[in-house]
């Protein structure tokens, strides 16, 4: 697995924001760096802030599609696609900040119970996905910014899955982990 240095990542925040400006119609004729890191398949996901507010954020947790794909894709449909939101308009363009996560592979986290969860999960660092049936839901290592304790983050995140919001506390859910390389316009 490449790590991607930030003068790559500064190209994939403008790939991204180019993606975004093609589909409202400004072309931008200066096609990417062909890069090979970037032809290497990795989860990623795009998010748009517009003045600090989440805006959109769409991805991959798997690594389906190359970085340059996935960002492209991402970068679409967390501007049009995201259902919290309504599509991005051409003015809001030049207000968002564009932020860009690059996954390493998931890995299950075996624990005992609430106290060994708790104890395992790294804040900050550990993307955090949450398995019951067929109710799930991500958050990214950047969420942590704001829920930085544990309980709330999973509180949090089984909310977000339609779950009771202490589910995480019975042991019965499917965790695992992920770590990102994030880059950010901000």
């Amino acid at each position: 697995m490449t790590t991607i240095s930030e003068e790559q990542g500064k190209e994939l925040l403008s790939l991204a924001r180019r993606t975004i400006a093609g589909r409202l119609g400004e072309f931008d004729e200066s096609p990417p760096e062909k890069r090979d890191v970037f032809q290497e398949n990795r989860g990623t996901f795009v998010t748009l802030k517009k003045k600090g507010a989440l805006r959109g954020c769409i991805g991959n947790i798997e690594a389906v599609r190359t970085i340059e794909d996935g960002v492209k894709s991402n970068a679409i449909s967390a501007a049009f696609h995201d259902a919290r939101f309504t599509p991005l308009t051409e003015d809001e363009l030049r207000e968002v900040n564009i932020s860009i996560s690059i996954l390493t592979p998931v890995k299950e986290l075996m624990y005992s119970d609430a106290e060994d969860l708790c104890a395992q999960l790294r804040p900050g660092v550990d993307g955090v996905i949450l398995r019951q049936g067929r109710a799930s839901a991500t958050f990214l290592p950047q969420v942590w910014e704001q829920l930085p304790e544990v309980d709330q983050f999973l509180s949090q995140l089984c909310l977000k899955a339609g779950l009771a919001q202490d589910a995480w506390k019975e042991g019965s859910l499917e965790i695992s982990v992920y770590q990102v390389q994030s880059f950010s316009e901000e």
